[in-house]
């Protein structure tokens, strides 16, 4: 009697989401490399302005900043494995917690921005805030757009769009609310922190 062994099942690899997304999200991380990296040519230019002006920042502000948006991706990528559970109430509930992280880093951020507009400062007070103010608002934008995205697939999600067998449209919005978030990780050192 012959014994065939069976083979293990292979599952093919793939891009979570849409080609488009990630032809997106490449465009918008390009964007924010020019952004950095004239902040980089600048800084190098005007390190003592820099160094002297990132220390009227709220370090323990950009860093709580940056636990919300980790949490919050957290939150969606367990959103997204629920999916491919097929657990309806845990794609909604995750999805609502990624949204709360994300409106907790507006608010911090309106508190900063209330802070400097307070205290007279504008695009035009000098280099380094002129990038600081450009720099945040631009990624603060982008932190109000993954906002919608994720609204939107909280409600798909309460409907039960999202499951095992079509998590595509989720996995989307989450590649996009993950790119938010590296660009904070990428910009917080980079504007609060290096000296």
């Amino acid at each position: 009697m012959n014994s065939i062994a069976a083979e293990p099942a292979v599952t093919a690899r793939r891009l979570p989401g849409d080609l488009a997304i990630w032809f997106f999200i490449l465009a918008e991380m390009l964007a924010f490399a020019v952004f950095f990296a004239a902040y980089a040519f600048a800084r190098a230019s005007h390190v003592e302005e820099f160094n002297q002006y990132q220390q009227t920042l709220d370090l323990n502000a950009g860093a709580l900043n940056t636990v919300l948006l980790i949490t919050g991706s957290w939150f969606v990528a367990l959103a997204v494995q629920a999916a491919h559970r097929d657990e309806q109430a845990d794609i909604s509930r995750n999805l609502l917690l990624g949204w709360l992280c994300g409106a907790g880093f507006l608010v911090v951020k309106c508190f900063e921005y209330a802070g400097k507009f307070g205290a007279g400062i504008t695009l035009s007070t000098n280099t380094f805030y002129m990038f600081y103010i450009s720099l945040t608002f631009f990624h603060f934008m982008h932190v109000i757009l993954g906002m919608v995205i994720l609204t939107v697939l909280w409600k798909q999600s309460r409907k039960g769009v999202y499951g095992r067998y079509d998590a595509n449209g989720l996995e989307s919005g989450a590649a996009y609310w993950h790119m938010v978030d590296l660009l904070w990780i990428v910009l917080f050192p980079l504007v609060y922190v290096m000296r």
